[in-house]
């Protein structure tokens, strides 16, 4: 056989296999598939800003020579929030010691969370006689930035603490005095001191790069300038990680993408999402939301769809845990975001494990599990029909 022929030949078979290998490429996830990527419109140094945060978030995991520790509950970002998603019964984190707003008693016994991991040589914490406590779901963490730049003045405009239109619902926002290291946003309001806080399963963190801190510090025994503290000797230390860090993390935090709707012109979503409204879920999970001014243009003036008011409604004796903090009551949770709703099991193993625990294992056993504020709510969605149940699933499931 002739050069020119083996060469024609190695050529065709070097064509087939490419085009085989084709047909088995992994599957590449649609956007609306995916939580995690960056928002669009971000300028380069934005971007570049974006990816120094996805490293510090995922990549980089504590040890106890770079300061884990000594006690703690994870050893990198990631592993609480994995693809940027909700958490599991495995990363579920334990806060005690508030039963109400005089603030937590046990600050000197471990308090608010508890480190239930150590290094060797240590001993993790125990829950002290005595403190209530709570146990909190990692939450998904995707467009976090919008729900930052929603304006003080329209979470006010949400709120209705005296149930003023007589519907049962009464939303308050969580009042906090502002831990020393933050500086109020340019829309934000006082009130006698306190200001509104967002972020959080009762809403007690005021913006990103406090509840950053508090994570590194709380969650994996990292000091930093703004929480030097070390969380086992209660001495302040060196801080284990960097200013520029801890700002990367809040950039990566801030300009995380909104999670994307998916088959928005189903009938059945379309009806699911009808009957959201028809029996009031909507008048807690807001459907839609605007931001005020940022300094991020990408974040400026959007309006977006997280489906919560970023207020707190009590919900009821069955969800009351005894465990508050700020200036929350322990039956009042903030209206968690339902954005991503349907992406859950792709980051908790398959299956859904929602509320502030995780408790629940359906959308269905979550709704059935509202009290309070929602009971009306929950009873006009057990009088539906199961095909109606089914469409208003389905919608949330869209989300």
């Amino acid at each position: 056989m002739s050069l020119k022929n083996t060469l024609i030949i190695i050529s065709l078979s070097i064509a087939f296999l490419m085009a085989s290998c084709e047909k088995f490429e992994p599957y590449a996830p649609l956007e609306e598939e995916l939580l995690d990527g960056p928002v669009e419109g971000l300028t380069n140094a934005q971007n570049a800003q974006f990816l120094a945060g996805d490293i510090a978030f995922n990549d980089e995991i504590f040890t106890a020579e770079t300061g884990l520790g000594s006690i703690f509950v994870a050893n990198n970002c990631a592993s609480c929030h994995a693809g940027d998603g909700k958490g599991t019964p495995f990363t579920t984190l334990t806060r005690f010691g508030q039963i109400d707003a005089t603030g937590n008693q046990f600050l000197d016994l471990g308090g608010p969370q508890l480190q239930n991991r150590a290094l060797p040589g240590y001993t993790p914490e125990t829950i002290p006689n005595g403190a209530t406590f709570s146990k909190f779901t990692p939450p998904a963490i995707t467009g976090l930035g919008f729900l930052q730049y929603v304006t003080d003045a329209d979470i006010l405009a949400m709120a209705d603490p005296t149930d003023s239109n007589n519907d049962g619902i009464s939303g308050v926002p969580n009042w906090i005095i502002l831990t020393d290291y933050l500086i109020p946003s340019q829309d934000a309001i006082e009130n006698n001191g306190k200001y509104i806080h967002r972020f959080g399963k009762k809403a007690a963190a005021y913006d990103l790069l406090h509840q950053s801190v508090l994570a590194y510090n709380q969650d994996m025994g990292i000091t930093s300038s703004f929480e030097p503290k070390d969380v086992y000797s209660g001495l302040t230390i060196d801080p284990e990680v960097s200013d520029n860090t801890v700002r990367n993390i809040v950039s990566y935090l801030n300009t995380l993408k909104a999670p994307i709707q998916r088959d928005q012109d189903n009938v059945q979503i379309i009806n699911g999402n009808t009957l959201f409204n028809q029996i009031n879920c909507a008048s807690c999970h807001r459907p839609e939301l605007t931001t005020g001014y940022s300094p991020i243009e990408a974040l400026s003036n959007k309006t977006f769809a997280p489906y919560t008011d970023l207020l707190l409604h009590d919900m009821g004796e069955g969800l009351d845990d005894g465990y508050t903090e700020g200036s929350a009551l322990t039956s009042e949770w903030r209206t968690p975001p339902l954005w991503g709703l349907g992406l859950s099991p792709s980051t908790q193993g398959g299956q859904y494990f929602l509320m502030h625990d995780g408790r629940a294992s359906s959308i269905e056993d979550a709704i059935l599990m509202h009290g309070g504020e929602a009971e009306n709510s929950k009873n006009q969605f057990q009088n539906l029909s199961q095909s109606e149940k089914d469409e208003l699933i389905n919608f949330l499931e869209s989300l």
